[in-house]
């Protein structure tokens, strides 16, 4: 599993295993290699999910992947509410990562982690309910359709309050492509997810509905209905029910031509 591990210079991704899911063996911090000049690794990071089996890599062969979504300064939401809407994203400080890793057989340590690379950018900012940030969700769960991931976005709302900016965490879907799931299959345009509640608009922190947990109901005998766990105004869990149809038309921009948003 990933876990955020509150480091001296701050949070960091950290990975631990487990045969029975009670006892767990820390593996320690995530290892990212270098990318575009970018020391990963130095970078404040919440967001991080790994894939439930090795996957292709961008030259087809499997291995260990894991999406996460790094917080450079100055990308916080706090620090970018007050960009105008046309705001220009960086697109290598502004979105969801997918890492590679290799997983040798042979090693006399099968449990040891090396550096994950081959990095690909998945996906930025596009539309308005994601405008300030977007970040990881719910695990990456195999459908019919693909890998599908619950994300989160961020806005800004239109009123403010005595403490300045207001932000509404809401919640996206897209569908990565089973045989290469560096491909965004689908992004649907609007949330799937809104804090609309009371338990949602009011809390530790006002409108947050933040996907964390996803369950198939198998149970049912409907594959394409899925249980939603996610925080309502970080205060409390709720659970929403997803029904995927038979059908998804593709489509789904990684990011905006002109890389705004």
């Amino acid at each position: 599993m990933t876990y955020t591990a509150l480091s001296p210079r701050g949070p960091r991704i950290a990975l631990a295993i487990s045969k029975d899911l009670f006892y767990w063996q820390r593996m320690g911090l995530a290892n990212f290699a270098l990318c575009h000049g970018i020391e990963f690794g130095d970078v404040d990071n919440k967001d991080a999910s790994l894939f439930p089996i090795a996957i292709p890599n961008p030259s087809g062969q499997p291995e260990m992947a894991i999406l996460h979504r790094p917080l450079f300064p100055g990308t916080r939401p706090e620090e970018t509410a007050c960009c105008s809407a046309s705001r220009e994203v960086d697109l290598d400080r502004e979105s969801i990562w997918i890492f590679y890793c290799s997983m040798s057989l042979e090693s006399h340590d099968p449990y040891r982690f090396g550096q994950f690379s081959s990095h690909h950018r998945l996906a930025s900012p596009v539309s308005p309910w994601e405008r300030l940030k977007i970040g990881g969700g719910t695990r990456p769960l195999l459908t019919r359709h693909g890998w599908m991931i619950i994300y989160h976005g961020v806005s800004e709302l239109g009123e403010t309050g005595k403490d300045g900016h207001r932000l509404c965490y809401t919640a996206g879907l897209m569908v990565l492509s089973s045989e290469q799931p560096s491909v965004i299959h689908c992004r649907l345009a609007d949330p799937v997810l809104t804090p609309v509640l009371p338990e949602e608009r009011h809390g530790a922190i006002a409108n947050v509905v933040f996907p964390s947990g996803i369950d198939r109901r198998d149970d049912l005998g409907l594959p394409g209905r899925f249980d939603i766990y996610y925080g309502m105004g970080d205060t409390r869990i709720g659970v929403a029910r997803l029904d995927v149809p038979d059908i998804v038309l593709p489509g789904g921009a990684a990011d905006s031509p002109e890389a705004r948003v």
